[in-house]
């Protein structure tokens, strides 16, 4: 029976493995463990052989006896099928494991199988593009490139029928390790004019070759089309370029190599203290010198008991100095090569001394699907909850590509959860502000694509919510994360922290998803969001978790004035204990950050009078605790002065905001108009710090930058606080020659600027339209028709689904001053409901008009006590 089962035979890269080091087993689909027969090769690669004795699915286990774990990818499963003729079967290595960026191989057999038509699919956390090769003797050979690792699926079909094993299952990791491209450069240009890498494919043919092996086009720095190319043998290699299947202008080039460009690892030469040992939390250096070595890459890589983060940097001699910082002890291996072998005493074992970080750390890791395309005249939804809510207080507005701003309908859940809905009339980025009490809730201003989606990535995914500021021990700390402008993708979620923290995720199907995580521990905790393996804008977020707040959880606050305070003046609100005893203490942060404690007074038992004076305009935090613990809602926001800036209405614009190139001066404007006044801050990320000038202009604000080395440049723009514009951070992809000096660092420069309020003027005035109502028709409820308590709020309801079209306006006169903020939301049907607060006794006059007329009852008497 074994001669009728196809042998399994593969070849597998593994790492810091020393001789000997490999063992394996395979465990068959009757639960039989057998032993296959390794063979160790000397390119860091092993070879694996098993005659199965039984078909269907397997599964191989190779473990490394230095560390006592998988290798990565392991275990890896296969399936085995019958050789036996008119059968359809798929075999080789890429149905088992792959390498991230390389071709992953395998072989289809139709021999005497009939008519039908072969489909081919691959599906997994990146796109993977698919070649076929008919080999005319029966046989295709099929490959495909994975760019991201993890689990594919490829799914192999016959006459609309999978093939024994499909869909197979291929493991694809990112050996070794994280590589970094160093040493000599291997890219090489060819002559190719075309726009669309897209639409290209490239093969290559070495001399000794009798066929060609795919490889991937490339855009290098200079803008020009490129291969990353190392060979392994002299004389001349073919580069075949095709469009459509046709050779391009050129096609196939020619790339001659001679015997001192080949890359000889054995003449590279490491040195320094980082290839033997090292100091945890410290950061450890070694030198690279390969100016003997030809032509080839570098590879450096580190396993051990903790990541350890590789940077580099390019000396400009043919030598780089390497450094890395491993955050606990234990023994680690450090591979280093070049031109795809070990360098001489690669793999390095590395002592790494010291004490460990003590840190827990919980992962989860969820594939994000690309969200439906929303159209014009469609209804769209973006989801939200946002913890400590009143629905009254809750607002959202839409602005259109064209700049139109109206409100959206906003439907209240369970839990203070909320979905803000609105019907697109244009195609293209819609801006949604979401405002609490007249402020943006965390995440806000939020962009809304209507129509296909562009580019995508981490800079496009958005989180917010208070367990990325504050949490409490053993109470669940809440965030949302938006994924829907991103595209499909990888969503990786840690917690680190004194103690592990649970993590638990919920996917909301609207491109959303809310996460929660429990701290059993307080300290300082450390929330990382990664898409794609990059971290989205503003991650890692610290989050300080307080012990259990007890008895402060009993105490409550009333009368805080939240808008419409002054400089210079005494403002005041009071605290009840609510039977928990106690001391209570208070400070008010400023705008700039300068803190200043409250004064406390007590008004009776268990009744405190809680005082400040601010001394500047804008947002200020009160920390109000109660045995060192915050009180619940704690830190309050109060606004102070006309605090007007409204990131929602900003909009940046220009060729700055897309492309560049090095040494070249470009521009993008931010427009303010309508936004009101506030900070606006400026940041530019990217492979060199750059120069900015900003200058007023009548829309708003001109930034004008000189980037000087090539790469991808993030500019995150913020307003009025720490929320973004919509769109922010832009990805600029700059081209040309480096002029930066170095390669491999990351710059960053700010400018921060304190705006003015810009307006737009018009010529153009609506005329008002010719309604037609009966205010007669108008109803109201509501005890705020008739009384009122002093700084509580005070609610009632009008009803004008019968009266007609016209306008709803409400005005409150006092005995001093008239009321001061007056609410009213439409909650669809021409049903209103109107909020107030009063500020002092009396008794109070309200009108209620229905258009030009009094509704019913109208004007009402009140009395406020």
């Amino acid at each position: 029976m074994a001669q009728d089962m196809r042998p399994f035979d593969l070849v597998i890269p593994v790492t810091g493995a020393g001789p000997g080091q490999i063992t394996g087993s395979v465990k068959t689909p009757s639960g039989k463990v057998h032993t296959p027969h390794i063979t160790e090769n000397k390119d860091g690669t092993i070879t694996v052989k098993y005659s199965p004795v039984e078909k269907g699915l397997h599964e191989l286990s190779l473990i490394n006896k230095y560390n006592n774990k998988h290798v990565g990818g392991s275990p890896f499963q296969f399936h085995v099928d019958e050789i036996k003729s008119g059968q359809v079967t798929a075999y080789g290595p890429g149905l088992t494991h792959g390498v991230v960026s390389e071709p992953c191989n395998f072989t289809i057999n139709t021999k005497d199988a009939g008519a039908g038509g072969l489909a081919l699919a691959v599906e997994g956390p990146s796109k993977a593009e698919i070649k076929c090769v008919d080999n005319k003797d029966g046989t295709c050979s099929v490959s495909y490139f994975p760019t991201k690792p993890g689990d594919y699926a490829i799914i192999v079909k016959f006459a609309d029928k999978h093939v024994p094993g499909s869909p197979f299952n291929a493991k694809i990791t990112d050996f070794p390790g994280r590589h970094v491209p160093l040493g000599r450069s291997s890219e090489v240009p060819l002559k190719i004019n075309e726009p669309d890498l897209s639409q290209l494919t490239a093969s290559i043919k070495s001399p000794s070759a009798i066929k060609e092996e795919p490889c991937q086009l490339k855009r290098l720095p200079n803008g020009n089309i490129g291969i990353s190319f190392t060979p392994r043998e002299t004389g001349e290699h073919l580069v075949s370029v095709k469009k459509h299947g046709r050779h391009v202008t050129n096609s196939p080039f020619k790339i001659n190599v001679g015997p001192q460009e080949i890359g000889d690892a054995s003449k590279v030469k490491v040195s320094g203290l980082g290839i033997a040992e090292a100091d945890a939390g410290e950061i450890a250096e070694f030198l690279v010198d390969t100016r003997k070595a030809g032509y080839g890459g570098l590879g450096v890589s580190i396993e051990g008991p903790s990541k350890a983060d590789i940077n580099c940097e390019d000396n400009g001699d043919g030598t780089c100095t390497v450094t890395y910082r491993p955050t606990e002890p234990g023994n680690y291996i450090l591979n280093v090569k070049y031109a795809d072998q070990h360098v001489p005493g690669s793999p390095f074992k590395v002592k790494v001394h010291g004490e460990g970080s003590g840190k827990f750390v919980e992962t989860i890791t969820r594939k994000r699907q690309a969200p439906a395309v929303s159209h014009v005249g469609s209804e769209c939804e973006l989801g939200l909850k946002i913890s400590n809510t009143d629905p009254l207080d809750m607002t959202a507005q839409v602005t259109n590509p064209a700049g139109k701003t109206e409100d959206a309908e906003i439907i209240d859940g369970s839990a203070c959860t909320y979905t803000v809905k609105f019907v697109p009339t244009m195609m293209g980025v819609h801006t949604v502000s979401v405002k609490h009490k007249g402020a943006h809730v965390a995440g806000s201003p939020f962009q809304f694509t209507v129509g296909p989606l562009g580019e995508g990535g981490a800079h496009k995914v958005h989180a917010g919510g208070p367990g990325l500021e504050r949490g409490e021990v053993k109470q669940k700390a809440e965030f949302t994360v938006w994924t829907r402008e991103a595209g499909p993708g990888s969503l990786g979620i840690s917690v680190e922290g004194p103690a592990k923290a649970e993590i638990d995720f919920e996917d909301k199907k609207d491109g959303s998803c809310q996460v929660s995580y429990l701290p059993t521990e307080p300290g300082e905790y450390t929330v990382s969001i990664k898409y794609n393996d990059e971290h989205i804008p503003d991650s890692p977020f610290k989050v300080f978790v307080t012990p259990s707040i007890g008895d402060a959880r009993r105490l409550s606050v009333t009368s805080l004035q939240e808008t419409g305070l002054k400089t210079n003046q005494p403002a005041s609100f009071a605290v009840q204990l609510n039977g928990a005893q106690g001391l209570i203490d208070a400070k008010v942060v400023s705008p700039t950050g300068a803190e200043e404690d409250c004064l406390i007074t007590e008004i009776s038992e268990g009744n405190y009078a809680v005082r400040f004076m601010p001394k500047e305009n804008g947002v200020h935090m009160i920390h109000v605790k109660f045995k060192g613990a915050h009180i619940p809602g704690s830190p309050f926001r109060v606004r102070v002065g006309n605090v007007d800036g409204d990131p929602g209405m900003v909009h940046a614009s220009g060729p700055g905001l897309e492309y560049g190139r090095t040494g070249e001066k470009t521009h993008f404007i931010v427009n303010t108009c309508g936004a009101g006044a506030g900070a606006l801050a400026l940041t530019i990320d990217g492979p060199s710090k750059v120069k900015m000038d900003v200058e007023e202009v009548p829309e708003g604000y001109k930034c004008i930058y000189t980037p000087m080395a090539p790469g991808d440049y993030f500019i995150t723009i913020k307003y009025a606080g720490a929320h973004h514009i919509v769109g922010s951070p832009f990805k600029v992809k700059v081209t040309g020659p480096n002029k930066a000096g170095v390669t491999g660092v990351h710059e960053s420069s700010q400018v921060v600027v304190e705006t003015v309020t810009k307006t737009t003027t018009t010529t153009n005035y609506a005329a008002m339209p010719n309604f037609i109502s009966d205010a007669s028709k108008v109803s109201s409820t509501g005890m705020g028709l008739k009384k009122a308590f002093i700084n509580k709020k005070a609610q009632f309801t009008v009803i004008a689904s019968s009266a007609g079209q016209n306008m709803l306006t409400v005005g409150i006169a006092g005995p001093k001053t008239p009321c001061e903020e007056i609410i009213v939301k439409h909650h669809g049907n021409h049903k209103y409901v109107i909020n107030y607060v009063l500020k002092e006794k009396g008794s109070y006059v309200m009108l209620v008009k229905w258009g030009e007329d009094h509704i019913p009852g109208s004007p009402f008497s009140i009395v406020c006590t």
